[in-house]
């Protein structure tokens, strides 16, 4: 039926026989590419295979990254992302390995492809800057591991010696629980080394390990009690807040000394946790009994209520009430998220993709892509954005049950990596601002989430930052407390009618007085060092100095042993000293009376530290020891010198 012949001939492989070439990396697509590496490596291509075979590896393995990451696919440790970072982290081996490529290079590869591809793919020079950003931050983290687990690995080689036909698999496990090396990484040293690895005895030191993590989160599940026969479940929670409902079945779950119950209903109006949104929280009420529902979860598209008792009668009719307080401030958040993100896409650039969430009652959590930290002037305008859209106060525009393909058509926008079935959910807030695919509660119209504002900025993993906010009663508490904050400041400095000024004066003062403490500081230690060189005694060959002594720091304390030291020969030096009403001890040997008598510093504090109830040690020249006994420095002067004699 299909009226064509599929020969497998791609575009690079049709280009290399226009060219008439013996390879497709010979061709004008991976060519440009090849000699970028050849010169910055100082490696001709062509000179030997395995410099060849690595600069194919990164012309072509810097493609499938740099589209992926274009197309909104993050390196990750799960998922696609993970063969996103398997691929990059292979091409970064070939390029230390065999082109002496100690650095981040491959990131410098992407300006390259994205002129190259500027009129085929122009998602990719649109985000050249990212793109590049994100590999390079890959490259950085990983050639630290590499370099450890390569000098680790050439390590176990040379003991091994000639018997290194095959890796043992707890070696390899070694590498990758320790050093973080992907197993396959081994593989590929290995065979570079004419050996292979034991993956079973990999996979059962793997095994062991989960074995050893279930066994310290142990849960202990019932089985599934049924009460009655239901196919379906029915979520009632977009238009309801309560309902009458009968329990489908329930079962028991132990988990370490605490007990709780899941409970199937046949309807509900509890929103189970998903999409980034907390579950529900409320109550089962029948017949004068009262069970509160502490959370609700989803497993295999089960709607599952837990609780920490089990009804009593569990045939009986449950009235479904949902905490209306925190599901009204949970949607309060899920909306804002969606103005955030449409703000972001509109200040940053559209190269803004969602990248994970969590909204609850108290705060909001955005992780979204982007190269770089946003300044203070972005997140004012994101804010000023999502408030002007809150004050227009749009209504939510809800579709169910959408063909995805209709949905597409509308504008939605689709999660990267999320799985959508035929029928979607759409979530609009203005046709021309934010249209998402979304299965979480919303507010009726933006006005109820009252106001938003952004408490942080910061980075989650390379190519991606997060924003906390919050919004309604928890902005407005934020501002009091601000407020509140401005004024007791204002208080303690006077009421000054400038309260930036009047800080940045008290500032410079302090800087002032700081310098001048410290100035006093070193002409007390100085004064202070001249009245311990006048209580130097010779006893039994040495230069005895002991007392007891009030600095204002620890930094004194060693300065003045320090410069005793190199004033007297032969020093056995003991200072017991009060340092802001906390006891210290500082001894300090000459290095000639260390090795001709056999004295210890370290050794000495330890025992002298007893006195004032505390601890210490150091090098044989020079120890300290801090306590918690401040009358006890008497008693370290009286023990030094017992010591002594």
């Amino acid at each position: 039926p299909a009226q064509h012949v599929d020969t497998g001939m791609g575009f690079e492989r049709l280009v290399r026989a226009i060219q008439g070439k013996a390879s497709n990396y010979d061709t004008d697509v991976f060519q440009p590419t090849i000699n970028y590496i050849a010169t910055k490596s100082g490696i001709p291509y062509g000179k030997a295979e395995e410099t060849d075979i690595a600069m194919r590896v990164l012309s072509d393995h810097i493609r499938a990254i740099s589209f992926a990451i274009a197309d909104g696919q993050l390196p990750s440790n799960n998922k696609a992302g993970y063969v996103i970072r398997r691929i990059l982290r292979r091409a970064v081996r070939y390029g230390y390995t065999f082109l002496g490529f100690k650095e981040p290079f491959l990131h410098k590869l992407v300006h390259l492809l994205a002129n190259q591809f500027k009129e085929v793919f122009e998602e990719l020079k649109a985000q050249e800057d990212f793109v590049s950003k994100v590999i390079y931050e890959e490259e950085q983290s990983f050639l630290k591991t590499l370099e450890t687990g390569i000098k680790r690995f050439e390590q176990y080689f040379s003991e091994a010696g000639n018997d290194f036909s095959r890796i043992p698999g707890k070696f390899a496990f070694e590498l990758y629980d320790t050093f973080g090396f992907p197993i396959d990484l081994t593989q590929l040293l290995a065979r570079e080394k004419g050996a292979t690895v034991d993956l079973d005895g990999f996979d059962t030191e793997m095994d062991q390990q989960k074995t050893r993590s279930r066994a310290a989160a142990s849960q202990e599940t019932g089985d599934w009690i049924a009460v009655k026969d239901e196919d379906e479940v029915e979520f009632i929670g977009y238009d309801n807040l309560d309902g009458v409902a009968e329990i489908v079945k329930y079962r028991q779950v132990k988990q370490k000394d605490q007990t709780f119950y899941q409970i199937v209903l046949n309807k509900t109006p509890f929103y189970a946790e998903s999409g980034g949104q907390v579950g529900d929280i409320g109550f089962l009420i029948s017949d004068g009994e009262k069970i509160e529902v502490i959370n609700t979860k989803k497993e295999n598209d089960l709607i599952v209520h837990f609780t920490k008792k089990l009804p009593s009668n569990v045939n009986a009719y449950f009235k479904c009430a949902v905490n209306v307080k925190k599901r009204k401030l949970t949607e309060n958040n899920h909306s804002a998220t969606h103005l955030l993100h449409a703000a972001l896409k509109a200040v940053l650039g559209k190269h803004v993709a969602q990248k994970g969430s969590y909204v609850s009652d108290e705060v909001l959590r955005f992780d979204f892509s982007h190269f770089a930290k946003m300044t203070e002037e972005e997140i004012r305008k994101v804010e000023q954005i999502v408030n002007e859209k809150i004050r227009e106060n749009i209504e939510l525009n809800e579709k169910r049950n959408v063909p995805i393909k209709q949905a597409m058509e509308l504008g939605a926008t689709a999660l990267f990596g999320e799985k959508y079935g035929d029928y979607v959910r759409v979530i609009t807030f203005d046709k021309d601002y934010s249209v998402e695919l979304c299965g979480g509660t919303h507010v009726k119209a933006t006005g109820n989430i009252g106001f938003f504002k952004i408490i942080s900025e910061s980075s989650v993993s390379a190519g991606v930052r997060r924003i906390e906010a919050l919004t309604a009663d928890k902005a407005e508490e934020f501002f009091n407390n601000q407020v509140e904050l401005v004024n007791e400041l204002k208080e303690i400095l006077k009421n000054p009618v400038d309260l930036k000024k009047a800080i940045k004066d008290l500032m410079n003062e302090k800087s002032k007085l700081s310098k001048q403490i410290e100035a006093f500081n070193q002409k007390q230690a100085g004064q202070l060092k001249e009245d311990l060189l006048n209580k130097k005694q010779e006893i039994n060959g040495l230069n005895f100095i002991v007392d007891k002594i009030t600095l204002t720091s620890s930094d004194s304390l060693k300065q003045i042993a320090f410069e005793l030291k190199s004033k007297v020969d032969n020093l056995f030096l003991v200072l017991a000293a009060d340092i802001d009403q906390k006891p210290q001890i500082a001894v300090m040997i000459s290095d000639n009376l260390v090795k001709e008598k056999n004295l210890h510093a370290g050794n000495i504090v330890k025992e002298l530290a007893k006195e004032i109830k505390g601890g210490g040690g150091g090098q044989p020249f020079y120890a300290t020891a801090g306590g918690t006994d401040l009358s006890g420095l008497d008693k370290v002067v009286v023990k030094a010198k017992e010591l002594v004699k």
